[in-house]
């Protein structure tokens, strides 16, 4: 390695801490450590030994492990820090009233129930660099958290680890055993994931909705399945009991989490930023990433404001660099890089095996004596398991408009088989993706195995108020966006993108397209596994 090229030496001792199993056990309690003063954002001309695009599971895992092996990070996250209260004392908006707080960039909120009771509910907000992106392209619209902690700032925290005899058909080149025995555990772990007292759930009026959905699915001989989360419950018991403020019990979902929820700000950033050695600039924007003259990688950055103006452009140097940006982040990223010529060996998997998880949600109108309830936790504990018969999971999730709707409401998670593609469209100076709308019908279909039984059993019907007019399903949209950049053909078996020492993938764009349950404890234990090599092996 060239002398003018950062250096990523570790120590032994610091390799053995970074890596041990014990560390992601020993350390959750101590997040709150550290309370120095926010750092300068990263400068022009800045030389780091690894810089880390984006703040996301697979981001916060690899400058967590790397610092504790006594590498200095610098993480650059498109969003903002979300650390700060705004004019009514909360730093994030509920869903019943998003606000500038919201969105992305838009001046009109893109809700994923886009209409209630026969009226639309979508409307105008400013322009600002809000918590939840609604990207839309053409075909489908995914949703992508942004800010600092990525996708954990806006899921509903249900932290699902998918049934060993799946794992084959999600992963096929990962040793199973090392992902269920050592990186699952400690993801989980990590995650601070807990799960709900069975006994709260059977009396809590705020889980009414969830026992509707259980006594459906197992009247109609469906396996219902119990489900941890990253929400912390014991906190929800107080919410209850009304004595904490509200966040889980006051509809707080899509647009962040004020309390209860154990976010990666929380857990693995907090813990990555009281080693000393991880610093982390918001707002900026990484536009190139180029082999430099001297060594390493030149990257170029954009500083953005809350408008999405860019104030500043910068030129940073680093040894390494990990594409953390998400699914759909890391694909268009490298899909341009390839094109433009900035990175032109990139391989001919780049931007290919892209899937939306099989994601499609439905509504049910149940009869007068299966009320759902007013007060509902928006954090979904609950779902229906029919992958092998039917190919679908269905999460029993919230619909928490404050009134009684007599409404069932799921998010389905399916087998399709349909992968789409990101290519670069030199004449419109952007990256496009091939998904075609048709090939939800397939997931509409093996949701149908669910729900056509349930509605015949219990003499129901399917809404048709939530998505439009008289449309039942929401097949327009994905929670869970997969792969772009998938792992052992993108890259190799551990996320080094191929033809380029020193850049690797280790985000949610290494998983080819589905995990038949939520995707983010995956995304967080293949993390975990493949920084663990890499940094036994590259450094």
């Amino acid at each position: 390695m060239s002398d003018t090229t950062p250096s990523l030496r570790v120590s032994r001792r610091g390799f053995i801490a970074g890596t041990g199993s014990i560390v992601g056990l020993g350390l959750l309690g101590r997040t709150g450590a550290s309370a120095a003063p926010a750092p300068a954002p990263i400068a022009n001309g800045a030389r780091v030994p690894v810089l880390v695009i984006g703040t996301g599971y697979g981001g916060s895992v690899a400058a967590l492990r790397l610092a504790q092996a006594g590498v200095d990070v610098h993480m650059v996250e498109m969003g903002m820090t979300w650390d700060t209260p705004g004019s009514d004392g909360k730093i994030f908006s509920g869903m019943t009233a998003p606000d500038y707080r919201a969105y992305w960039l838009r001046t009109r909120t893109k809700q994923p129930i886009s209409n209630f009771l026969g009226f639309p509910i979508d409307r105008d907000v400013p322009k600002y660099t809000g918590i939840l992106d609604a990207e839309d392209f053409g075909g489908i619209l995914v949703y992508q958290g942004r800010g600092v902690g990525g996708g954990s700032l806006v899921n509903g925290g249900m932290a699902v680890t998918p049934k060993r005899s799946r794992f084959s058909a999600i992963l096929p080149s990962v040793n199973a055993d090392e992902m269920y025995n050592v990186y699952y555990p400690r993801a989980n772990s990590g995650l601070g994931v807990n799960e709900i007292d069975r006994a709260w759930f059977d009396t809590t009026d705020c889980y009414q909705y969830a026992r509707v959905g259980r006594k459906h699915a197992q009247r109609s001989g469906f396996e219902f399945v119990y489900v941890p989360n990253v929400y912390d419950f014991n906190y929800m018991k107080q919410e209850a009991a009304n004595a904490v403020p509200r966040s889980a019990l006051n509809t707080e979902i899509l647009y962040g989490n004020n309390y209860g929820k154990k976010s990666l700000q929380k857990t693995y950033l907090a813990q990555a930023k009281a080693t000393g050695r991880v610093a982390i600039s918001a707002q900026h924007r990484v536009t190139s990433v180029s082999p430099a003259s001297g060594g390493g990688y030149t990257v170029a950055i954009e500083q953005i404001d809350t408008t999405g103006a860019v104030v500043a452009n910068k030129t940073v140097t680093a040894a390494r660099v990990f594409f953390a940006a998400g699914s759909v982040g890391t694909s268009k990223l490298l899909v341009k890089l390839r094109a433009t010529g900035a990175l032109p060996n990139l391989n001919g998997e780049v931007g290919k095996g892209w899937g939306d998880n099989g994601n499609v949600m439905v509504g049910r109108a149940n009869h007068l004596w299966d009320p759902t309830g007013s007060l509902q936790s928006s954090m979904p504990t609950g779902g229906i398991d029919n992958w092998d018969a039917g190919g679908a999971f269905a999460e029993v999730a919230p619909l928490p408009t404050g009134i009684e709707t007599y409404a069932s409401f799921y998010l389905s998670i399916t087998n399709t088989p349909h992968r789409a593609e990101f290519s670069w469209n030199s004449s419109a100076g952007r990256v496009d993706l091939n998904w075609q709308t048709a090939w939800k019908q397939s997931s509409i279909g093996m949701a149908k195995s669910i729900f056509d039984k349930i509605n015949s059993k219990e003499g129901t019907i399917y809404r048709t108020d939530l998505f439009g007019t008289y449309k039942v399903w929401g097949d327009h949209l994905t929670y869970h966006p997969l792969g772009g950049a998938v792992l052992n053909k993108a890259t190799d078996n551990y996320g080094r993108l191929q033809g380029y020492p020193g850049l690797y993938a280790i985000d949610g764009s290494l998983i080819p397209g589905n995990t038949s349950v939520n995707p983010f404890v995956t995304i967080t234990a293949l993390a975990e596994r493949n920084i663990e090599k890499i940094i036994a092996t590259d450094l």
